[in-house]
């Protein structure tokens, strides 16, 4: 397979989610912390929800922008509340999507891991199947591929393949610095780093964060629609 140069993504900000994310990288990667690398702790503008990762070229990508386009969130959100509420038997919500972000997972085993990320929820339990139903013309449009697996969502806040020349605590595995992470997550087991945060958009991203204003970060968006 090509290397992946696109993904799509609904985009996270918040005045909240900044405000978290400074709290938790001064606590991890201070002195008294728990040894994690402060490169490793990933920029608030670089925070996203993944709903696919693609392979593109030029005129892959201005297919991916064109179809993009011609999403309706609202409308699909609608869709997939209507669906939800017949199941629940319950009334369906209007307008646009808000979700929450609490605690801290580990993409592999906690003793030894590289990433760790921010499961999201939304009080409507909506948030799986509005992802699904966007991804789905990707993949119909080959696109995006079949992984066969389950769309995982996630806000990475800690990737220590960022750490330059890999310093910091821990050990190598494959090259890529790894951490015990498991004190780590116990302390954030149940942080909120979001509440009820409204998400505002779908887009499709190029790999690779650039620097702006700061320390901060942020993906080069080649199309964006609202919600």
């Amino acid at each position: 397979m090509p290397p992946p140069t696109h993904f799509l993504c609904l985009q996270l900000a918040s005045a909240q989610l900044t405000r978290s994310l400074a709290v938790f990288r001064a606590d991890v990667t201070g002195a008294h912390g728990f040894g994690v690398p402060d490169d490793a702790v990933r920029p608030p503008g670089t925070l996203h929800l993944t709903l696919g990762v693609m392979s593109l070229n030029q005129e892959d990508t201005r297919r991916a922008v064109d179809l993009l386009n011609t999403l309706r969130p609202r409308e699909v959100l609608a869709e997939v509340r209507v669906r939800a509420s017949a199941a629940a038997k319950g009334r369906t919500e209007d307008g646009g999507l808000a979700i929450s972000l609490r605690g801290l997972r580990s993409t592999t085993s906690p003793a030894s891991t590289s990433v760790l990320y921010a499961p999201p929820s939304d009080a409507e339990g909506v948030l799986y199947a509005f992802c699904e139903a966007l991804q789905r013309p990707f993949r119909e449009m080959g696109l995006i591929g079949d992984e066969n697996r389950p769309l995982l969502l996630h806000a990475t806040v800690v990737n220590t393949v960022y750490v330059r020349g890999g310093g910091g605590g821990g050990g190598r595995r494959k090259g890529r610095l790894v951490l015990d992470a498991r004190d780590l997550m116990g302390r954030y087991a149940d942080y909120v780093w979001a509440q009820d945060m409204p998400v505002r958009r779908v887009a499709l991203c190029r790999m690779g964060a650039r620097k702006v204003d700061g320390d901060d970060e942020v993906y080069e968006v080649e199309g964006e629609i609202e919600i």
